[in-house]
């Protein structure tokens, strides 16, 4: 079977590999859609797993079940989560499964981007789903990304009309922005230095954006929405831009942070403000199965219309090329590839 394996940042080869067989409570996946997350082209990131076959927002059908698996046959099609908690240790009993110690030795083998894919029997026992009739297999490849946004604005328990401020308008700050929406916002701003970003996120549902540049991003969200964003989701990692962001929000306000960290990132926090404004600060690392089947039901429902943020669907031979263009920004919001 052909693989797109990532040998370094950058660095994308589609080759030739043996196709997986399924053990007992495993099954074989022929991939359909997998979408590209930031984490799949941030060099510090994909330098930490490389070499490696990068995906794991996924949808496919099942061509092969292993001993034991009794829900799921071939022809189903389904989502498959890359990591599955047990269930029933303490950070799971808590509702932080992705703390459990078997959250990442479940994976997918050997990566979503394969023509097939061996699913772990943690997974398909406890995060493999049934895609509904209406749901297209690139609107399943949206159940990973959507789930983690879903978690994220439970965590920042956004309320009925507040003022919600998305920092960095790529694919996942659409989600967050639509989702946090559905929780009742009142009113929805977004913020990137990219015209073509500000100019799609207008166009998809947000009320106000601004580049940061144009005078400081606190005093901008202020103008928009007076005394600051009541909650703050904040995609981008530099330090000036998490610095902003907290600025940016207004007394007792929840901040949440939402991408991964290169190693050795400071950021140089006064506590002073933060505490005097009574904020909230919380980062949202990955989703569980909660967030997944109300993630799919979201989609399923046409409440979360995931498929439009799609700009950009290529072949698992034309991988590089659809790494190069995720990495790039601009119009492309959301590459989908298609194995």
């Amino acid at each position: 079977m052909k693989a797109a394996l990532a040998r370094a940042p950058g660095r994308i080869e589609v080759v030739e590999m043996e196709t997986p067989r399924p053990g007992p409570g495993e099954v074989l996946v022929a991939m359909k859609a997998v979408g590209l997350c930031g984490s799949d082209v941030h060099p510090w990131y994909v330098a930490t797993k490389a070499p490696a076959v990068l995906g794991h927002e996924t949808a496919g059908g099942v061509v092969e079940r292993g001993v034991g698996v009794a829900h799921l046959s071939p022809g189903d099609r389904v989502f498959v989560h890359h990591h599955a908690p047990c269930g029933a240790c303490r950070f799971c009993v808590a509702g932080e499964p992705v703390m459990c110690p078997e959250w990442k030795p479940s994976r997918l083998h050997p990566g979503g981007l394969a023509e097939y894919v061996r699913v772990a029997a943690p997974s398909v026992s406890r995060d493999a789903l049934l895609l509904p009739p209406g749901v297209s297999f690139t609107g399943g490849a949206f159940v990973e990304p959507a789930a983690c946004a879903l978690k994220a604005v439970d965590r920042a328990a956004v309320r009925q009309g507040d003022a919600v401020l998305v920092v960095g308008l790529g694919s996942n700050g659409i989600l967050l922005g639509w989702l946090a929406r559905l929780a009742g916002a009142g009113f929805l701003l977004g913020s990137d230095p990219d015209p073509v970003r500000r100019r799609l996120a207008r166009g998809l549902g947000f009320d106000v954006v601004v580049d940061p540049a144009d005078g400081g991003l606190a005093d901008l969200v202020g103008k928009a929405a007076p005394g600051g964003a009541d909650v703050v989701f904040v995609i981008p990692t530099a330090a000036a831009a998490v610095l902003s962001a907290i600025e940016a929000a207004a007394p007792a306000a929840r901040v949440v942070f939402f991408s991964p960290v290169s190693p050795g990132t400071v950021w140089p926090i006064s506590p002073h403000t933060p505490y005097f404004r009574d904020l909230t600060l919380r980062f949202s690392y990955s989703s569980g199965p909660l967030e997944t089947r109300r993630a799919l039901e979201l989609i399923d429902s046409g409440a979360l219309p995931a498929e439009r943020l799609v700009t950009h669907r290529l072949p698992l031979e034309r991988a590089a090329e659809a790494f190069a263009l995720a990495e790039g920004g601009g119009e492309a919001l959301k590459v989908v590839v298609v194995p």
